[in-house]
């Protein structure tokens, strides 16, 4: 196991500063490298981040062939994960990739293969799961408690929260919108606590009505969707009912609820779906007389207070150091991709389809 893991960081934008900064509080990490494109901007981030001493490229390729990294973190825009990550597999190096994997189920499909070429490992940026609650909901659902599972209800969103920079609502740069942004994070909460079940059929809707409207200020440039719902039929005879939002009327579309043949959780939802849930969760079940009961799940003592995003950085610094595997495995986020790609193809043709996984 190596004592300490050289990281470079390709995009240099505003996630990259949790990167960053949570490097440099990792002893066993050392940010030797910084990339992007535009002129000058990875130097003013290191400046700016306090990163000394790191060196400076405007082409990843370069990068790789100065530098012996162990790992990278691309904070890319979404539609530019792909061929990073694909370097880096070929050159051994692993990867902190951001959240959504891809913004198509074929660059998705293109990082798993190159990933399972090389002998380094992509891990994915779902730090919600590091949540204590969020882990608490996996523990239920896989130890039996709910009886076998039928029926989810997920989804949430923001009463206003159209995003504040513009990358994240054009297509060329996105690639999707509240999907790829805050809905991936709530696939991945249950599809995650009940093991990743493979998407048979989608049936979805989306829609762009506040992101179009002209008192936002990127309405001119806005052409992903801001809201989206589907019916979805997963491997097992489990259906996910599921809505996302940027921006709507109601302060929730709803909270999560797991309906199971012994019993079903409720989790309420929260203002801004990214991680935790929105208080004490509740399990619903039949007593030892047969008669409707509940009980209350407390939210972790110190619910919402967890950095998740540094839980995020150390275990993958970790994994790096023991050679994997990852804590966040690609596989999962590309089942995730291929049903938020289904959802918005769905939505255009206007009925259901059928997902067809691609073997890897």
């Amino acid at each position: 196991m190596k004592d300490k893991i050289r990281v470079g960081i390709i995009g240099c934008g505003g996630i990259a500063g949790a990167h960053a900064e949570n490097y440099l509080n990792c002893e066993r990490a050392e940010i030797a490298a910084l990339c992007d494109l535009v002129p000058g901007k990875a130097a003013a981030f290191a400046e700016r981040k306090g990163v000394a001493g790191a060196n400076i490229y405007a082409s990843y390729d370069e990068m790789f062939e100065r530098e012996e990294l162990d790992a990278v973190s691309v904070c890319t825009y979404n539609q530019a994960h792909a061929d990073p990550t694909i370097a880096a597999l070929r050159r051994g190096v692993c990867v902190l990739l951001e959240k959504p994997i891809a913004a198509s189920v074929e660059d998705a499909l293109r990082i798993i293969r190159a990933e399972k070429e090389s002998s380094a490992f992509v891990s994915v940026g779902f730090q919600p799961r590091y949540d204590p609650d969020m882990q608490k909901i996996k523990e239920i659902c896989q130890s039996g408690e709910l009886g076998d599972i039928y029926y989810i209800q997920t989804g949430g969103g923001r009463r206003r929260g159209l995003p504040t920079a513009e990358s994240f609502v054009r297509r060329d740069q996105a690639g999707v919108g509240a999907m790829g942004d805050i809905g991936c994070y709530s696939l991945d909460m249950v599809l995650n606590a009940i093991g990743y079940p493979k998407p048979l059929t989608v049936t979805g809707y989306a829609s762009d009505f506040f992101g179009r409207d002209p008192r936002y200020k990127f309405s001119g440039s806005f052409n992903v969707e801001d809201f989206a719902a589907a019916f979805i039929r997963l491997e097992g005879g489990i259906v996910l009912d599921f809505r996302i939002s940027w921006a709507m009327h109601p302060d929730t579309p709803g909270d999560t609820i797991i309906f199971g043949k012994k019993g079903a959780l409720r989790i309420p939802s929260t203002d801004c779906w990214n991680a935790g849930v929105g208080g004490d969760m509740t399990l619903y079940y039949d007593d030892e007389n047969g008669e409707p009961t509940e009980k209350k799940i407390p939210a972790a003592p110190d619910h919402g207070k967890e950095d998740c995003f540094a839980c995020k950085v150390r275990a993958f610094v970790e994994a790096v150091r023991a050679g994997g595997p990852a804590p966040v495995p690609s596989r999962e986020a590309f089942i995730n991709e291929a049903i938020v790609n289904a959802i918005l193809d769905s939505a255009e043709k206007g009925g259901e389809i059928v997902v067809d996984l691609p073997e890897v």
